[in-house]
């Protein structure tokens, strides 16, 4: 950063000194407060950027069952539903230069990865509340009369495929680190990557001066906007296809006895993930609620459901919500799970194998059941289902 003052002239000539930021908190609450700093580039459309803070601190798993192993200092999203990573360091902490960016592929990397909608919905909706914000409102400026779970649907298929923007954020960018980032930038097809220079400048008074310069630019100019950029999103034969392939005739009666009670009763979505994965909706009186994704991932618990309770306890409040956890099956350490997400008011999205559905008798039928009682006669379920195939 130059030492050279910055001057605003008014009536006066007065001289606005470099001044650095006392603590990381500081600059921290700078960003979240005022996020039009970090601001370049434009939507889509040709609007101009605007970026509304999802959480700060928000927690980054390892896996479906570790919970919070990192926490990204901000995430943010723009209209379009491209998501926006940001770590902010100071000039003086030495990470700034190589070890932040292995940090922030790691929150990328896995955020993408264990990031659902429904948890991303629930961020934003209670840094809303937090911050004293009515939803209406939030949702007012950020969607204008779009909904807001197709919304947050299509923020999750732009992370599962590594649309998005990385935001290195200082007081000062070293030279190690933008060449860094420039490299990425060059490298990466789905991911813009930027370093911002925020230099601050202090005067008599309150008077504060930011001047944000952006590393990165002449990189991204050769990529297709990332807000532009998409991927098809796969079809029920093809997961049909893929469960034929990877599952056992055990797992693979599970997991179709699970989308074709959710497309009878409402409707699947497939993913965009490079695993195979489908979002099943189920119809209510206030409309579609998302219930749950079937992934098939590699490695350990490779084929599993994982139930959205944010969206379904925002729908129909705790008591009915602990209601639902009741009375799913509690096999695969879903016991534990359940009980956690209930002490802390269902923000989670808990998963269960269908390995472990498939060895207990009754199990997969036991969350159907559970899903009838919850939404109950807006479904409009049959008094008689046949599940035997």
């Amino acid at each position: 950063m130059s030492d050279q003052p910055v001057f605003v002239l008014s009536e006066n000539l007065q001289a606005l000194e470099p001044a650095a930021f006392e603590t990381e908190e500081e600059f921290q609450e700078l960003l979240a407060r005022h996020p039009r700093v970090l601001d370049f580039g434009t939507l889509a459309d040709g609007q101009p950027l605007r970026l509304t803070l999802v959480a700060r601190e928000m927690g980054v798993p390892t896996s479906t069952d570790s919970g919070s192993m990192y926490w990204l200092d901000h995430l943010f999203v723009d209209a379009d539903g491209v998501p926006t990573l940001v770590e902010v360091k100071r000039a003086s902490d030495t990470r700034i230069r190589r070890e932040v960016v292995g940090q922030m592929l790691d929150y990328a990397a896995n955020g993408a990865r264990y990031w659902p909608a429904a948890l991303l919905q629930h961020s934003f909706e209670r840094t809303c509340q937090s911050d004293g914000r009515s939803l209406e409102e939030a949702y007012g400026q950020l969607l204008g009369d779009r909904d807001p779970e197709d919304f947050w649907t299509t923020v999750e298929e732009r992370l599962s495929v590594g649309q998005m923007r990385l935001l290195f954020v200082a007081d000062e960018i070293p030279l190690e680190l933008r060449a860094i980032v420039e490299f990425l930038n060059r490298q990466m097809r789905q991911t813009d990557v930027y370093a911002v220079e925020l230099a601050q400048y202090k005067g008599g008074g309150d008077l504060c001066v930011l001047v944000p310069r952006i590393h990165g630019e002449v990189a991204t100019a050769a990529k297709t906007p990332s807000g532009q950029r998409s991927k098809r999103k796969m079809t029920r034969t093809e997961m049909d296809a893929a469960i034929d392939s990877r599952c056992t005739p055990e797992v693979r009666r599970v997991a179709r006895l699970l989308l074709d009670h959710a497309e009878e009763h409402g409707r699947l979505v497939g993913g965009t993930a490079q695993y195979p994965s489908m979002n099943v909706y189920y119809r209510t009186e206030a409309g579609e609620l998302p219930v749950g994704t079937l992934s098939l991932y590699d490695g350990p618990m490779k084929e599993q459901f994982s139930f959205s309770f944010a969206p379904i306890v925002k729908r129909f409040g705790f008591d009915t919500t602990a209601d639902f956890a009741e009375a799913l099956p509690t096999v695969g350490g879903m016991g534990k799970k359940l009980e956690k997400e209930r002490a802390s008011g269902f923000p989670g999205i808990p998963s269960v194998s269908l390995s472990a559905l498939a060895a207990e008798p009754q199990a997969a039928e036991r969350i159907l059941a559970a899903i009838e009682q919850l939404v109950g006669p807006r479904g409009s379920f049959p008094r008689s289902i046949d599940r035997s195939q």
